[in-house]
């Protein structure tokens, strides 16, 4: 396979994992071709590669710095913007690690602990209170693993994973 062949092949791919992870399309290949790019890049260079729009490739760039997974660089002499990704893999799931607890596990496990404060009694708030109960136990196991990943090293990851 030729190497534009390979590239294609590898953000295409990548842009169907973020898909399917629940982030834009676009998004996600914008961040697979910043990813193996030896250089940075300027928002002009992605939007000839990737074939997007500016808006596309401004708004989704944004939202990768949002993520801290991407950052802006200058260089000295020139007006362009240049974004850069982190190509240390550990680093990066564990940025995203973070970005999703603190997006998506820390609300639901706010909202849990205040709806465990129903008033009522029956079967149906019975029920309630033990389904919400459950799920913000399991909420708080996996937001406590998440914590565990995202402070831990890669040796000491490796190790529990190989143990498991």
């Amino acid at each position: 396979m030729q190497y534009q062949d390979a590239k294609q092949k590898f953000i295409q791919a990548w842009g169907t994992l973020g898909s399917n992870w629940g982030i834009n399309k676009a998004m996600a290949q914008i961040h697979a071709l910043l990813i193996i790019s030896p250089d940075p890049l300027t928002a002009d260079e992605i939007m000839e590669e990737l074939q997007m729009s500016r808006g596309n490739v401004n708004m989704n760039v944004r939202a990768l710095m949002d993520w801290g997974i991407v950052t802006k660089e200058n260089k000295v002499g020139d007006r362009k913007d240049y974004f850069v990704a982190d190509k240390d893999v550990w680093e990066l799931a564990r940025q995203v690690s973070r970005e999703r607890r603190k997006r998506e596990i820390e609300p639901i496990i706010k909202v849990l602990n205040q709806v465990q404060a129903v008033e009522g009694s029956g079967k149906q708030v019975e029920e309630f209170k033990e389904v919400t109960h459950e799920l913000k136990d399991f909420s708080e196991k996996v937001d406590g693993v998440l914590d565990k990943f995202v402070k831990s090293d890669q040796n000491w990851f490796i190790k529990l994973l190989m143990k498991l």
